[in-house]
Order: C-alpha cells, then structure tokens, then sequence
C-alpha cells in the first residue's frame, strides 16, 4: 500500500464514502420539494440545512487534509476549526467533540489525519484530545463507552505493515504515514490506556 495510486484510491474511495450519504439525504430532499407537498416542508429544510452544513465541513476538512499544502495548513486555528466542526458531523446522535492544544506545529496535516483516525474508532460520543509533549503531539480518543476495538486491531495491523479487511477505511493511516515517512518521522500506536496516536 506504499504504492502512490493505491494510497490515492484509498482516498478517493473513503471520500466517496463520506460523502455519499448526506449527498442522497440533499437529493431526496430536492426530490421532495419539487413535488410541492406542503406537508413536509419544515423537515425538508430542516435535511437541506444539515447535509449542506455536514458536506461544506466534510468537504473543507478533505481539501486539507488530503489536498495539496496550502497557506490554510500554517494556520493552527483554521487546523483547529475545520477538524472540529469536521469531527461534530461525524455522529449527530452521539456527538464527538475535539480538543487540540497545540501552538503549532510543522506538521498540522498529521495532526488532522490523526484526529480523524482517533474519531473513527469512537462509536457513541467522546472526544478526540490533541496535545503535545516534549518529544511528540497526542491524538487520543476518549469516551465513556467501549472504543471500536475492530478498527482499532485494523489500525494496529497497517502501523505493522499488513493489511485489513476494508482497507480504504484506515485511508487516513495510510496517508498519515506516508507524510510523516517522508518527513522522517515516525508514528506509534499506543493501546495501553484507550487508543492514542504518537507522532514524534
């Protein structure tokens, strides 16, 4: 999976992925609409409103953080902002909320990447915390509820080189470790108390 296309297609599909489903809730809704049925009005805009805010965030957050390096990517507070309200899409009913606590940091794609692995193995609400160290930035994912300890063995086998069953799911791993790899970085996976990602 070190291959640049195979990464590439990974993304494409978790994109895909992310976004399809929010895409047929707008569809619908327009579909609905044009029937003029007065009756379900207020609940249609009520989904045009929420898929268009869940796919504006979705979208600013991909661009990012699988885009080409842009003047966004300096900024920790635009880092911050879109991972945050990228992460509060991820689960309406069990929301995810997400602390970073970092100045700055040269690698603030990384820092993106990881949160969005950490928020994929919360199943019903939590946090994803970002902090920092001496020697490494923290991403850990914390709930009150068990983590998905499926995508998390997953994860755990791609930091070892193998590969799961859904692969383009953990596409953000794949990423985060080819950039972290280029930069001479290393990326660990820390189990012992819940999940956490090490950058250093």
């Amino acid at each position: 999976m070190e291959n640049k296309i195979n990464i590439s297609q990974l993304i494409c599909t978790r994109i895909s992925h992310d976004l399809i489903g929010n895409v047929g809730a707008f569809a619908n809704a327009v579909e609905l609409m044009e029937d003029e049925d007065d009756e379900f009005l207020t609940e249609i805009k009520s989904t045009l409103k929420t898929s268009s805010q869940v796919l504006t965030a979705r979208l600013k957050f991909f661009r990012m953080a699988f885009g080409l390096s842009n003047a966004n990517l300096e900024n920790i507070e635009t880092v911050k902002k879109v991972t945050e309200e990228y992460i509060a899409t991820l689960n309406l009913h069990h929301p995810i909320a997400t602390e970073i606590k970092i100045v700055n940091s040269p690698f603030n794609r990384a820092v993106m990447l990881a949160a969005m692995c950490a928020a994929d193995v919360i199943i019903r609400g939590g946090k994803v915390r970002v902090g920092s160290t001496r020697s490494a930035i923290v991403v850990a994912a914390e709930s009150d509820a068990p983590l998905a300890q499926g995508k998390i063995a997953a994860m755990q086998t791609v930091s070892e080189g193998g590969t799961p069953e859904n692969v383009s799911q953990y596409a953000p791993l794949y990423c985060l470790q080819k950039i972290l790899e280029e930069e001479g970085r290393t990326l660990t996976i820390d189990v012992l108390n819940g999940f956490s990602l090490l950058i250093s």
